[in-house]
């Protein structure tokens, strides 16, 4: 393919509409609007080259997650609670001890 051709795949490849689909899929809809630009592995070679061989949709990013420190400043502000699994006197037996 030419540098031309090259620059209109990858410009089609990024563009809005297809930015955050796979080059098969790309390919799938141009040849449903009867559109031939180069084969879907031809698609690849060409993000291969421009490095953009990735995920292609929006990746989910979270901040860092800090543990809540809670503060009692006075009598009965903060309840807690626990359920402690014991082992009784047989095997298999276990006793549950809530606590609060």
């Amino acid at each position: 393919m030419s540098v031309d051709e090259r620059t209109a795949v990858l410009a089609v490849l990024n563009s809005e509409r297809f930015v955050d689909c796979a080059p098969r899929t790309v390919y799938a809809t141009l040849l449903d609007e009867q559109q031939y630009l180069c084969s879907w592995r031809t698609m690849y070679r060409i993000l291969a080259d421009a490095d953009q061989v990735r995920e292609r949709r929006n990746q989910v990013r979270r901040t860092g997650y800090t543990r809540p420190e809670l503060l009692a400043t006075a009598p009965n502000q903060l309840w807690s609670w626990d359920i402690t699994k014991l082992r009784g006197p047989a095997k298999w037996t276990y006793y549950y001890l809530p606590l609060c």
